[in-house]
């Protein structure tokens, strides 16, 4: 069975005349009535009584219209789906980020999305560090992610944020009284970190602050996500050098210092593969860069 033939059946039906439904059809009256005589011959039934005069339905034939009708609509409704996702219109975009700054713009983005294209679905994987979202990048296993700027070639960007660096010291340290801190001011303290094998550029950028004020910091633990870093801290295991948008989340025992002079920033990006072959990205760029 044929989908021409399903509708070819269901112009007569509507019809009930093979001349007002071959016009319906963009055909002529002799090859619609091959096609109905085809289809019940495979049926094995008559669907139409004809007569010179009148076409009917056969109980067969009205049993058939209804299911008839279906069919036509899942096949309207798949070539609706597959139109959509060739346009972009619809499909799911894989999402790499960490760190407070990504779940803001990611926020955003989600509800700009839902208003605008809700058939795309982010599918959001967090604390991922930008050497990490690289790595998948590269590898296929992320359409997107959040980094830290600058990145290597081969990546398409858009710059969603500029962070400013800050330091997080325990409640009781002899900082924390302070309005501020030179990076000079942190050459005796030991630190806490993300790990180096992750490609953290918040690892990078405090290496390169106390690079500036000549001094290498004493490492003293290594945290995996903001949480158990500022965890550390608060304990009074070390300081940590934070990107700003981490003074959102609330710590016990950990205080929030700006840095004094000139203040370091970080520039976050959203990085994609500009061959990426999912039109559903290309949206989700376009609408990304549309965003105030």
């Amino acid at each position: 069975m044929e989908l021409r033939q399903l509708r070819a059946f269901l112009a007569v039906a509507d019809e009930l005349h093979f001349g007002r439904a071959a016009e319906r059809l963009h055909i002529g009256q002799s090859p619609l009535s091959q096609t109905i005589r085809a289809l019940e011959r495979e049926l094995g039934t008559d669907l139409f009584v004809r007569t010179t005069r009148s076409v009917q339905l056969t109980a067969a034939g009205e049993a058939l219209v209804t299911p008839a009708r279906i069919i036509e609509a899942q096949i309207a409704l798949v070539r609706d789906i597959a139109s959509a996702a060739s346009t972009g219109e619809t499909g799911r975009v894989t999402v790499g980020f960490g760190g407070t700054g990504g779940y803001t713009v990611l926020s955003a983005l989600t509800r700009s999305l839902a208003d605008s294209h809700p058939g795309i679905e982010l599918e959001l994987r967090p604390q991922m560090y930008s050497g990490e979202v690289l790595d998948a990048l590269r590898r296929g296993t992320l359409d997107m992610g959040i980094v830290g700027l600058p990145i290597p070639r081969g990546f398409e960007t858009h710059t969603v944020r500029e962070e400013t660096l800050m330091v997080a010291v325990p409640a009781r340290h002899h900082l924390s009284t302070h309005d501020s801190v030179s990076p000079e001011d942190l050459a005796t303290e030991r630190f806490v970190m993300y790990p180096a094998e992750h490609g953290s550029v918040v690892r990078d950028a405090t290496l390169s602050v106390c690079a500036t004020a000549g001094f290498t910091p004493t490492v003293a633990h290594e945290a995996p996500d903001p949480y158990s870093l500022l965890a550390m801290v608060g304990a009074g295991v070390g300081i940590a050098v934070v990107v700003e948008s981490t003074a959102h989340l609330s710590m016990d025992g950990v205080v929030y210092l700006p840095i004094a002079g000139a203040t370091p920033t970080l520039k976050i990006a959203m990085a994609w593969r500009p061959n990426n072959p999912t039109p559903a990205v290309h949206t989700v760029t376009r609408v990304l860069k549309e965003q105030p």
